[in-house]
């Protein structure tokens, strides 16, 4: 008979050890309830690196997912945000826990890579692509009893607070609804579930503003409220996050100052100017402060990196031998960094007039590069005319783009922390039980518990591990 202490891991996004104080009760008492420790992310730090590094233990360019998007040269292909369990490579903390355990029962809930996971329970955000253009609120899973049920007591997924204009609270507040009624319900020995409510505002208006502090105060209710009750069901509670944030004032157009220098191929079609990829000599994928760039044309690797390091904005442009995200084959030959307050944007057309329809629109898949500027609408009287025409037509059923957001990417005020100054300001770990402290490693000892010094993501793994079967 193994014992098995029960798990619930809760990936709060964009919480930083700095954060917790007045705003943040519920996440205090844990911590002085149990530890809290800085998290060191892999480089870079993003969404979906850092969800495969929690859950193989692996370094970016061993599990592969090196951004949350990268080129496959076969297709010539910018691919971005992908769903599917089979694209991280290693095996992850389900897997290894049912391998030590075969009677142990997992539940996946909206972790990046989730989908045609071997859990016995995953949902995730999937919307659906009506063949007249129109995108719909829905959900996955492969267990659509329990999902019709949790449905039907909750309602349907909010998935326009998930990401776009209206992103909000709201679509955590479902998550962590329907993941409180499934902890109550259902008999799990391990449940994962991520919520991205501090993310939004954070990147709108920055880490330190109002709006920010507002999210936190607002998810430190939520996100309480869950976790309590799962230390109440007898769960031991981690609460994780995947990165911190920056206040950032300045976008850098990698993309462009390649076009200028001859190095992009554009297609002039009747949609705009587009990428072309296959064709390009080099070319730069962005997501906040880092941007991969791929090759083409292998002669000109040291110009263009001369070129990317002479760009205001850019703090430095990393070889394979000092970055963990390089040397695998999705990853790009160098990666740029970013200044602290600088961060880059996928823009590559140099005439708005010949932008690409799919600019103003929130558009995921098209776009060569992460896009904040989704989260705003178009502003000025023309811009709230224009809003208000296409929600209209909406509602009428009449066919047209929703190209609806604004393209000011000077408006965006926070962006993923790719180098944090202090371990303070990146991700955390709070967890419900006291960790052993080595002396010689201890930090600080805070109000709200043992404080140790950083722990890589690369050891939550074996750390969860350890605490469940031992």
């Amino acid at each position: 008979m193994i014992n098995m202490r029960r798990q619930f891991i809760l990936n709060v996004a964009a919480l930083s050890p700095n954060e917790l104080g007045e705003d943040t009760p519920h996440l205090n008492r844990l911590a002085e309830r149990g530890t809290i420790s800085p998290l060191v992310a892999p480089q870079p730090a993003l969404t979906s690196v850092s969800h495969a590094t929690m859950l193989t233990g692996l370094a970016p360019k061993e599990h592969g997912i090196i951004a949350n998007g990268w080129y496959d040269p076969r297709y010539a292909k910018v691919l971005n945000w992908n769903r599917s369990d089979r694209v991280v490579e290693g095996e992850k903390l389900w897997e290894t826990a049912r391998r030590m355990n075969p009677n142990i029962k997992t539940a996946n809930l909206f972790w990046r890579y989730c989908t045609h996971a071997s859990c016995d329970f995953v949902l995730t955000e999937r919307p659906t692509y009506f063949a007249n253009g129109r995108k719909g609120a829905d959900v996955y899973s492969p267990q659509d009893d329990i999902k019709r049920s949790l449905i039907n007591r909750h309602g349907p997924f909010p998935f326009f607070n998930f990401w776009g204009p209206k992103a909000s609270m709201r679509s955590s507040e479902w998550i962590a609804s329907i993941t409180r009624d499934l902890l109550e319900r259902e008999d799990f020995d391990l449940v994962l579930c991520y919520a991205p409510g501090l993310d939004y505002d954070g990147q709108r208006f920055g880490p330190t503003s109002a709006q920010a502090k507002s999210a936190l105060r607002e998810g430190d209710r939520v996100f309480g409220k869950l976790f309590e009750r799962a230390i109440e069901l007898g769960y031991d509670v981690s609460v994780v996050s995947d990165y911190g944030f920056t206040p950032v004032s300045k976008p850098v157009f990698i993309n462009r100052a390649l076009r200028e220098a001859g190095y992009l191929s554009i297609e002039s079609a009747a949609n705009g100017e587009l990428l072309e990829p296959g064709d390009s000599k080099a070319f730069a994928i962005s997501d906040n402060q880092a941007a991969h760039i791929y090759f083409n044309d292998h002669s000109i690797k040291e110009e263009v990196k001369l070129l990317v390091e002479s760009l205001s904005g850019v703090a430095e442009v990393l070889t394979p031998d000092r970055s963990e995200a390089l040397g695998h084959e999705r990853s790009g030959e160098l990666l740029a960094i970013a200044e602290s307050d600088a961060w880059f944007a996928y823009p590559y057309w140099l005439d708005e007039s010949k932008a690409p329809d799919f600019s103003h629109c929130v558009d995921i898949f098209s776009k060569p590069g992460f896009d904040p500027c989704e989260m705003f609408l178009r502003e000025g009287l023309s811009g709230k005319l224009h809003v208000a025409k296409r929600f209209l037509q909406l509602k009428l059923g009449i066919r047209a783009p929703f190209d609806v957001i604004s393209t000011r990417h000077d408006q965006v005020r926070g962006a993923r922390n790719i180098k944090p100054q202090s371990p303070n300001d990146g991700a955390t770990l709070i967890t419900s039980w006291q960790r052993d402290i080595d002396p010689l490693k201890e930090s600080s000892t805070s109000s709200m518990g043992p404080s140790l010094e950083s722990i890589s993501m690369t050891d939550l793994k074996t750390l969860w591990l350890d605490r469940m079967f031992t």
